[in-house]
């Protein structure tokens, strides 16, 4: 594997560790959803890590996102 190869796998390394933290310490009812969202990533890391990498930039910007309450319409 030549260095700078091995440099992008640190920073997607990097970034997915920072995904982690976060899926972490989301809301039991919105962590289950988005850790399998994060666990796909994961795997696709393994095989294609420049997919992985848009992928996981793509679930970064959704954790970003602020989120409304959803399911308050009813109540």
């Amino acid at each position: 594997m030549a260095a700078d190869d091995r440099l992008e796998d640190d920073e997607l390394a990097r970034r997915l560790r920072d995904a982690h933290r976060r899926v972490r310490m989301l809301p039991a009812s919105e962590k289950e959803r988005l850790a399998r969202r994060y666990l796909a990533i994961c795997d696709l890391a393994k095989r294609d890590p420049e997919r992985a990498s848009a992928r996981l930039e793509a679930f970064l910007s959704l954790l970003d996102t602020p989120r409304n309450d959803e399911n308050t319409l009813g109540d």
